[in-house]
């Protein structure tokens, strides 16, 4: 077998020899554990879509330039497309590309002809057959896609902290990659290499949503309780070591390149966060820390229309999860029953809507009805309108009303300067009579609804009526519309949802009663420093023998709330007796 047959036959083979040419050191077993998944998913793999996941630094990159040359040394008439985050970075892998075809002696017959293509995005092999596709050609992911062929299209590194920063962003990309198969011709390749930006990642959109295998390489062998969340998808050799030699775990992966000193010092530059995604690929730490709102800390119950129960405790034991509702949230966020609802049901203290209101464009009406009961919250009503000011709208808004025995609604008074309240005041007032009020923000909307939800779902404070979940899961066939999924992908960074208009209904009424209770326990402390005082004054009148304790005439004060205005949760009355 001559030195060409042995690189065609085996592409670790091909990358040793190309390694070698180049002066490195030779492959690590990472590297030839790539080249062989890379070989089997393009002659073995069913699918033949396939992504590879690896520590930033293992050089995947190069590796898959060596693939596009092995390719196309075994067959010259391929059409190869090489996409990345930028021109400039999918232009310098179709450069290193050539150059290889220029200095490895074992492909000097691919160097192209003066005839041929022979620009550095978009070059010909002396053996290819005239066709309007060249052999390699390289492009952004933003560019000019339409038109193209190919037999192989390789996607590196198409995801990019920039590119992927808010929601809107990470759907242009899922959008465009759509593409690819379009271009692809039949029986064809599709190989997309990178490292996990967010845990909502275009990876993971393509293994969980289209079907895609995927490989991944971390740079140190994960703990035993971390293997789940991989989802299966990690190296055989990964497994293997964390199951049968579990004194490895936490050692590098490529102790040779990446040491202990070397990932250390990479930890402390990137940070926790940044090493567990960038080097770990650890997506669910990332996921704690940019995405804040979990659906886990809800108490989810089945709520009544006029009252609930005064107590219920959260739990997050596995049996209490809920495996029948659709739960939209990230990988581990789980949906929970309570795991102790008291016997004694009492009336809600109130009810509140509140409305952010939207024009005629591609934003919702959002709308969320919250009712408490000690100390409670109970979404009990939430969803969006299209249409912006439709009469329609506004009498589905007031019946609404009326069903829930709402006091106040707090309108959203950013957009339209007050003209959504104005219309609605007289639909409401002929179904439903109560306190229209109007709020106005001037902070970050994303931190305004974090700073407000996040404590109170911290304390499980939030009950959610069951049904809620089939009915927001099936009000849009796009997910960016649901509330939970807002409530899971928002960030503190601006912009990061494309859709948020039921969140920040919910976040409002929210807000409202925490303003409220927040007054609420004012008065309590008053009253609390009054009797403490009364107490005093009554100790020392005693000491004189001056009259008994209540010689002034003064009655213990009674508690009232005022349920229709909403403005008395702390009101006080006190008796003078004469």
């Amino acid at each position: 077998m001559t030195l060409e047959d042995k690189l065609k036959a085996d592409f670790r083979n091909f990358l040793i020899y190309v390694w070698g040419r180049l002066t490195l050191p030779k492959p690590t077993q990472i590297q030839l554990e790539m080249a062989e998944y890379l070989q089997w998913v393009y002659e073995k793999s069913g699918s033949r879509r396939a992504i590879i996941e690896a520590f930033r630094g293992v050089g995947k990159s190069w590796i898959t330039s060596a693939f596009v040359c092995w390719l196309l040394l075994k067959d010259p008439q391929l059409k190869i497309l090489v996409v990345s985050a930028s021109k400039e970075r999918s232009d310098s892998f179709s450069i290193f590309t050539k150059r290889l075809i220029h200095e490895l002696p074992v492909l000097k017959h691919l160097i192209p002809r003066d005839e041929q293509r022979t620009s550095n995005v978009a070059f010909d092999v002396a053996p290819a057959k005239a066709a309007h596709a060249p052999s390699v050609k390289s492009v952004g992911i933003t560019g000019q896609m339409t038109g193209s062929r190919a037999n192989v299209i390789i996607a590196d590194d198409v995801e990019t902290p920039k590119n992927s920063q808010t929601q809107v962003q990470r759907d242009k990309i899922s959008e465009l990659v759509k593409e690819f198969e379009a271009i692809l011709s039949p029986g064809g390749t599709i190989l997309f290499l990178g490292t996990p930006q967010t845990e909502m990642s275009l990876y993971n959109t393509l293994r969980h949503e289209r079907g895609y295998m995927c490989r991944i390489w971390p740079a140190r062998f994960p703990s035993h309780n971390k293997l789940v969340y991989y989802g299966g998808a990690l190296a055989p050799s990964i497994v293997k070591v964390c199951t049968e030699e579990p004194e490895r775990i936490g050692t590098p992966t490529e102790p040779t390149r990446f040491p202990d000193e070397e990932l250390e010092g990479r930890e402390k530059s990137y940070g926790k966060s940044g090493f567990a995604l960038q080097f770990m690929l650890d997506t669910t730490l990332s996921d704690t820390e940019r995405y804040p709102l979990k659906l886990s800390d809800l108490v989810v119950l089945d709520v009544d229309q006029t009252q609930a129960p005064v107590k219920v405790v959260w739990s997050s034991g596995a049996q209490y999860a809920l495996n029948d509702i659709p739960c939209v949230g990230f990988t581990g966020d789980r949906l929970h029953a309570p795991m102790m609802v008291s016997d004694k049901w009492a009336d809600f203290q109130g009810s509140v809507m509140a409305i952010d209101p939207s024009g005629r464009g591609q934003d919702e009406t959002g709308f969320a009805i919250v009712k408490m009961l000690y100390g409670f919250l109970y979404l009990v009503e939430s969803g969006g309108l299209k249409g912006g000011y439709t009469p329609e709208n506004l009498q589905i808004l007031s019946m609404m009303a009326k069903k829930h025995n709402v006091n106040a609604i707090i309108i959203e008074s950013n957009f339209g300067d007050g003209m959504f309240a104005a219309l609605l005041k007289p639909v409401l007032f002929k179904v439903h009579g109560c306190q229209v009020d109007e709020v106005r923000h001037n902070i970050q909307k994303e931190r305004r609804i974090i700073d407000t939800l996040e404590p109170v779902m911290n304390q499980h404070r939030l009950v959610v009526d069951k049904r809620l979940f089939n009915m927001d899961f099936n009000s849009s066939d796009v997910p960016a519309y649901q509330l939970f999924y807002q409530l899971t992908r928002i960030t503190r960074d601006k912009g990061s949802l494309g859709h948020d208009d039921r969140l920040d209904a919910l976040a409002i009424a929210v807000a409202y009663w925490v303003e409220q209770m927040s007054r609420s326990t004012e008065h309590s402390e008053k009253d609390h420093e009054r009797d403490l005082l009364e107490k005093e004054l009554e100790k020392f009148m005693s000491n004189f023998g001056v009259g008994k304790p209540g010689f002034l005439g003064l009655s213990r004060p009674t508690k009232t709330f005022d349920r229709q205005s909403m403005s008395g949760l702390s009101k006080k009355t006190f008796v003078v007796k004469t």
